[in-house]
């Protein structure tokens, strides 16, 4: 099992022991990646034990724990929708065949953001939020990863989509993104360029920067797994914003391994810890773990990041 596909099966057997899937369903998605019966029941109860051994007395430090005067909710609008911009659907050619993507252009754009969605492929979320940076004068290139498999679209179940992003390397994900990179170029000349992904998206940051990504003014992960033993030193001016919930105690971990390789390579760096947020807190799409609170944070300091960084 590779790195990734470790990833996303312990993403659905957490979701099952949280209470966001049945066991049947956990069991089907998890048989989409080639796990067996038994090797599936192994890492769910893996995955509970580890979530009862897990205590409350881990938080991130005073000087870099978020702070909001807003009431942790559940619900509410999902902040920068009231400025959303459409998106169209573009294509290009890209290292191994035609690439496509959603494009949301800015009348004015201060700069460019190349969005990297979830194991869930480039749905309509994903096309909201690239929406939502145009709305506030960043042109956003949400690039589809099953391309090569002819599209997020041609999967009619969405577990299908994430097992096939299961299937692919890191180095046809690397390709595909520095190709998104220089479509991004092309389309906002002369402006500096970010990177905002997702859960599997916001890993796919990481990979980016151990990859090398001199081209990149800005990056933000959010809630992204951090690679083994990352090397970030070829991305040496990237300033780079990362985002964690407080609850999300799996991805958590590797936390301090990003921290270390920040600090090595002498990134400029911010780690942020959503208070009570659990994974993929900015989903509003997402009602079982989606934060209002934590989102509208969020949302404001990657404007003042940007701001800061990017134009």
């Amino acid at each position: 099992m590779t790195p990734l596909q470790r990833y996303i099966a312990e993403e659905i057997a957490t979701d099952h022991v949280e209470g966001l899937l049945s066991r049947r369903e956990a069991l089907r998605r998890l048989a989409l990646l080639g796990v067996g019966t038994a090797a599936a029941s192994s890492l769910i109860a893996a995955c509970a034990e580890n979530r009862q051994e897990t205590t409350t007395e881990e938080t991130a430090s005073p000087t870099e724990a978020a702070t909001t005067s807003e009431t942790t909710e559940a619900s509410g609008p999902p902040p920068g929708s009231d400025k959303t911009l459409p998106t169209t659907p573009i294509t290009w050619a890209g290292p191994q065949g035609e690439l496509q993507a959603a494009w949301a252009e800015a009348p004015d754009p201060r700069g460019g953001v190349l969005v990297i969605h979830e194991n869930k492929g480039l749905n309509d979320w994903v096309r909201s939020v690239a929406g939502r940076f145009a709305g506030i004068g960043y042109s956003a290139l949400a690039i589809d990863l099953l391309s090569g498999q002819g599209g997020t679209a041609k999967f009619a179940d969405p577990a299908e989509a994430t097992a096939a992003l299961g299937n692919i390397g890191d180095e046809e994900f690397i390709a595909n993104l520095k190709s998104g990179i220089g479509e991004l170029q092309r389309r906002v000349p002369d402006k500096k360029i970010a990177a905002v992904g997702f859960c599997m998206g916001g890993g796919l940051v990481w990979r980016l920067l151990a990859a090398g990504s001199p081209e990149l003014a800005a990056a933000v992960p959010f809630y992204g797994p951090t690679p083994d033993n990352p090397d970030f030193s070829g991305s040496k001016d990237v300033a780079v914003l990362a985002f964690y919930g407080a609850l999300d105690e799996r991805v958590n971990k590797t936390e301090p391994t990003a921290r270390a390789a920040l600090e090595k390579a002498g990134l400029v760096h911010e780690l942020i810890t959503e208070p009570d947020a659990n994974h993929a807190f900015f989903n509003d799409t997402n009602p079982e773990r989606y934060n209002a609170a934590a989102s509208a944070d969020a949302w404001r300091r990657v404007q003042d990041w940007f701001t800061r960084y990017v134009g």
